[in-house]
């Protein structure tokens, strides 16, 4: 199927970037099985939810710094450098599609990225680096220097809206697609996971890798549930 087709439709979630060693969300393991979310509304109305949030970003930051790209990134870079691939349409948040060699320009972020933090008024870009010294020194991260508003990493939160011209970059990618490939998705928040549906009812070739049943199986044209390095560097003719 990737032979066949001109224009493919890379479609990535958490489920990649776990050969990475960042854990996953809803995998057996997964974070949300350890903790609950934070809703954006709670972390822009609550200084106490705010802690909590850099909290757990700053808890993981070594892993996070630690992760380099695994043979299913450097896979879709691939598909990308051989103009099969336009764009990659990314839930994950954590920057390695482009650590892959991927430019920024061709990875579509719907979920944001968690590897730099901005001001939720002025839209001021933050170091993550800085924001922890300034964290473990005082407790808390400091307001945006330039207009005072809240910083946050730079990342979707449940309850925040959707980025608009990253959604309307990934609907042109899908409907463009001949065939649209998802890698470790769970398929189930919506809605970035309608992008495969979409994707089916304009004629493309769907596939699903993931090592877990999703909701879209029945739609797919083919499923595997294995690992996604493995699978896509044999796909792709990668060493």
């Amino acid at each position: 199927m990737i032979e066949a087709a001109s224009r493919i439709a890379v479609f990535t979630g958490a489920g990649i970037s776990t050969e990475s060693g960042i854990p996953d969300f809803r995998g057996t393991n997964g974070v949300w099985t350890k903790m609950q979310p934070i809703m954006f509304q709670d972390f822009v109305t609550s200084a106490e939810a705010r802690r909590e949030t850099w909290r757990r970003r700053f808890a993981g930051d070594d892993t996070m710094r630690a992760a380099q790209p695994n043979r299913g990134h450097r896979a879709v870079a691939l598909l990308v450098r051989q103009g099969k691939t336009q764009a990659v349409i990314t839930q994950n948040i954590d920057g390695l599609h482009q650590a892959s060699g991927i430019p920024e320009a061709q990875v579509i972020e719907l979920h944001g990225n968690s590897t730099y933090a901005h001001c939720l008024d002025c839209a001021r870009r933050y170091e993550i680096g800085a924001l922890r010294v300034a964290f473990e020194r005082d407790g808390d991260v400091p307001a945006c220097t330039a207009c005072g508003g809240l910083v946050k990493t730079a990342t979707i939160s449940f309850g925040q809206a959707m980025p608009a011209e990253p959604m309307r970059r990934a609907q042109e990618e899908t409907m463009a697609a001949e065939l649209f490939i998802v890698l470790g998705s769970s398929l189930v928040v919506y809605p970035a996971a309608g992008f495969p549906e979409i994707a089916k009812r304009h004629g493309a070739r769907l596939v699903i890798v993931n090592k877990q049943e999703t909701p879209l199986d029945d739609m797919a044209d083919l499923v595997i549930r294995d690992g996604i390095g493995d699978v896509m560097a044999t796909a792709v003719g990668l060493n």
